[in-house]
């Protein structure tokens, strides 16, 4: 999202040891050598299951077929805030992803999008991350372009999750991807929230265009595929002309499976 030109704006507010004197048997040395291991926590992180992965690529292949057979509403809401955290423009679209008299799947608005900004405006770029790079999945295709880093294990959304880093092996000019950590439960082997941020950053002599960090947060839909359910920001994003505090959230509903004998209806709002 570039920023319209405008005035500069001002920077946001930026017990000693005790040691027994008493000799203690060979025995008991070990005994509590042992304890004392074990209470160490464990040099490196547990290791994951080593086709962890391999599993997650596939579930994640399995998802973008499922949910491709899905109709569902989005909702976007981006606000521009001032340094004291208020709303002084924003933009709003709600869209159906539906399915055709011809039974293709389209997209249509709900209504006209409300276009009120006042120092930016949404780009291709935005737009293309909110399709692409904000309900992130991690397919066999993918791994070409991310070197991927296991950091360990944590409960996450009340799942045990492996959490790995996730970052592009190099950038290139016209493809959007992600730069962040994500959560893949432990028991689906399905991500569950993947937070960072869409790259590259595009400054340019005329311009930036410049993308927020982000959290998208996932649910299990009909009890098998964790599709995406909430996305928000809350950032300031560091333009030439000044710093500029932005709010997005994406909102996923009403997640419905497509059949040959579904019916099609288009909704007022």
């Amino acid at each position: 999202m570039p920023a319209t030109p405008a005035a500069p704006r001002t920077p946001l507010p930026p017990a000693p040891a005790r040691r027994s004197l008493l000799p203690a048997s060979t025995g008991t040395r070990a005994a509590f050598t042992h304890l004392i291991l074990l209470a160490l926590p464990p040099a490196f992180p547990q290791d994951p299951p080593p086709d962890l992965l391999r599993e997650v690529a596939a579930k994640a292949a399995e998802f973008k077929t499922a949910r491709d057979q899905y109709t569902y509403r989005q909702t976007v809401l981006f606000l521009e805030l001032d340094p004291r955290g208020l709303e002084v423009g924003r933009y709003r679209e709600v869209r159906d992803i539906i399915f055709n008299p011809q039974k293709e799947r389209t997209e249509v608005f709900v209504g006209r999008p409300l276009t009120a900004l006042k120092n930016l405006r949404l780009t291709e770029e935005d737009f293309r991350d909110i399709r692409e790079v904000k309900p992130f999945v991690l397919t066999r295709d993918d791994f070409i372009h991310y070197a991927i880093k296991y950091l360990g294990r944590e409960p996450m959304d009340e799942q045990d999750c492996f959490v790995y880093q996730v970052k592009p092996r190099q950038l290139l000019d016209g493809l959007r991807l992600f730069e962040g950590r994500i959560w893949i439960s432990a028991p689906d082997r399905q991500i569950v929230r993947a937070e960072g941020r869409p790259v590259p950053q595009i400054y340019r002599q005329k311009g930036e265009n410049l993308f927020p960090h982000f959290t998208t947060i996932y649910r299990p839909i009909d009890g098998k595929y964790w599709f995406p359910v909430h996305t928000y920001a809350d950032d300031t994003l560091p333009f030439r002309s000044g710093p500029q505090r932005v709010r997005l959230t994406v909102q996923y509903d009403d997640y419905k499976r497509f059949s040959a004998d579904s019916t099609i209806r288009f909704e007022a709002k």
